[in-house]
């Protein structure tokens, strides 16, 4: 479910930065099929918005602090971070790096926000887990694992921490807190 969810991501910052035209996409190794997917469904949006998209890739602790130098030279306005195992391990760098850079950014995971991004947009992680303790009541009731659908997310989370936002001088718009699920103040 995460290719698809970028574009999303990405109208969520145009929202919040309604001027915006650069935005850097932060990610693992572009061959990855599953970071692939989701810079095309990232491109189609940005197309829609007129966004101009720069693609860095994190695939070491190292890469990290030149994709943000290579931001900040390619005048990047916002930051969409897309899943990527090293930028979780290092998330407190990225944010400290965003925050630094005064660049508002968007996360593939809740525990961003609750460690300081500024903005998380995805499924909910409450929700999946209550949906897969009925999956374990049916299989300890006998069903065959097997015989049970594959279900995707039904269940979708924003979060907005307003003290990064203070920090970064944004404001964030009347229309968007409303739709948040949590506002970290």
């Amino acid at each position: 479910m995460a290719p698809e969810l970028a574009g999303k991501r990405l109208e969520l910052l145009k929202e919040i930065v309604p001027r915006l035209s650069r935005a850097a996409v932060l990610g693992g190794d572009s061959n990855n099929p599953g970071n692939a997917q989701a810079l095309r469904e990232t491109e189609l949006a940005a197309g829609a918005f007129k966004v101009h998209l720069q693609y860095l890739d994190i695939r070491d602790p190292k890469d990290i602090e030149t994709a943000f130098r290579a931001a900040s030279k390619g005048r990047a306005e916002a930051v969409l971070v897309l899943g990527n195992p090293v930028a979780t391990d290092h998330r407190t760098q990225m944010i400290d790096l965003a925050v630094k850079n005064r660049l508002p950014a968007i996360y593939p995971q809740n525990d961003y926000t609750d460690a300081g991004g500024l903005m998380f947009y995805g499924p909910s992680i409450t929700d999946l887990f209550h949906r897969a303790a009925t999956y374990v009541d049916k299989i300890l009731k006998g069903a065959k694992p097997a015989d049970l659908p594959v279900e995707q997310p039904r269940k979708f989370e924003l979060i907005i921490n307003l003290k990064t936002a203070k920090e970064i001088g944004l404001t964030i718009p009347p229309n968007v807190l409303a739709r948040a699920d949590k506002v970290i103040k």
